[in-house]
């Protein structure tokens, strides 16, 4: 029976998480460490009168709130970031603060706090200017963003922290998540949960560049099943390492758009705008060492999460 830590857990990975892990027999406890900055209360307030779950509504940029909220547990589970790549280009010094010194706040004390394992969500911004596809975990190009950035030096100091301190550190290189409870507002919003609202509201969603770049989407569910996979992996040659987690199938933007118009069921045609910089332009993952090393295997198909997505909007 174990204490989980979970930052960024009233977010959108976050709180769908925190979910599967109230379910696990093998946890008796969750924290959720949150400062609602995206994240939203209403997606825990179910558990509030659950013995077995914490709401701690703080900040990873202050230390000793990391420190606090590590105080008794034997996992931690990191989801905290500034996601979004134009946020990024736009005020990277949040950014920076957020996703770099939150991260290793969050580490350190981990490591302090005599917490073992930690796994972490990594990015699949990470593959950078990497022309190949699918993405493999070791071959990574330059990145193309701020955010970017800070994602890959997540990975540098998980790797430092797993060497340096035989702590037992697993990076989640996530592609392109999906999902209930995937916000469709503000400047910064995904692709999905735009789409979906626009289109829900008559309004022509506005796709970059010509809707022939492609992104290997991956519903939600999938990452939670990767994160249980790997928070209780008994196997040396997880630790220290970082895997893809995705679905293993490429969407281009256009084909998303119709397969949305046609479970929405309107008629409503996309317009089209230029390309975003800092975007990769097309994204595929080879799925196999999560397969072999974390029995990683995604139940849910893009068609299928795209429809349980579509009913949670409406």
């Amino acid at each position: 029976m174990k204490k989980i830590l979970v930052t960024g857990g009233a977010g959108f990975i976050g709180s769908n998480l925190v979910d599967a892990l109230l379910a696990d027999e093998r946890i008796d406890f969750v924290r959720v460490l949150d400062n609602l900055s995206i994240g939203f209360e209403a997606n825990i307030t179910h558990h509030k009168n659950n013995p077995k779950f914490e709401f701690l509504e703080a900040d990873i940029r202050d230390f000793e709130t990391c420190l606090r909220a590590c105080d008794g547990m034997d996992l931690v589970s990191h989801q905290a970031a500034l996601g979004s790549v134009p946020r990024s280009i736009q005020d990277p010094l949040t950014t920076n603060a957020v996703n770099i010194s939150g991260a290793l706040n969050v580490l350190h004390a981990a490591k302090e706090s005599g917490i073992k394992r930690v796994v972490y969500a990594a990015s699949s911004s990470t593959y950078g200017d990497s022309p190949g596809l699918p993405k493999v975990e070791d071959k990574i190009g330059r990145p193309l963003s701020p955010y970017a950035v800070t994602k890959y030096v997540n990975e540098l100091y998980a790797s430092v922290y797993a060497r340096t301190y035989g702590m037992e550190v697993i990076g989640l290189r996530y592609f392109n998540v999906f999902g209930p409870r995937q916000s469709p507002n503000g400047a910064y919003a995904a692709v999905i949960p735009l789409f979906i609202n626009k289109l829900q509201n008559g309004e022509s969603p506005t796709i970059n560049g010509n809707g022939s770049n492609s992104r290997d989407f991956t519903f939600v569910a999938n990452a939670v099943q990767a994160n249980l996979l790997a928070l209780f992996s008994e196997k040396k040659e997880a630790l220290g390492e970082v895997f893809n987690i995705a679905f293993g199938q490429q969407t281009t933007l256009l084909e998303l758009f119709e397969t949305l118009r046609k479970a929405l069921n309107v008629d409503t045609q996309a317009v089209f705008g230029p390309e975003r910089p800092g975007d990769i332009p097309h994204s595929l993952a080879s799925i196999e060492k999560a397969q072999r090393i974390l029995g990683y295997f995604p139940e849910v198909s893009v068609a299928e999460g795209l429809k349980r997505t579509v009913e949670w909007h409406i």
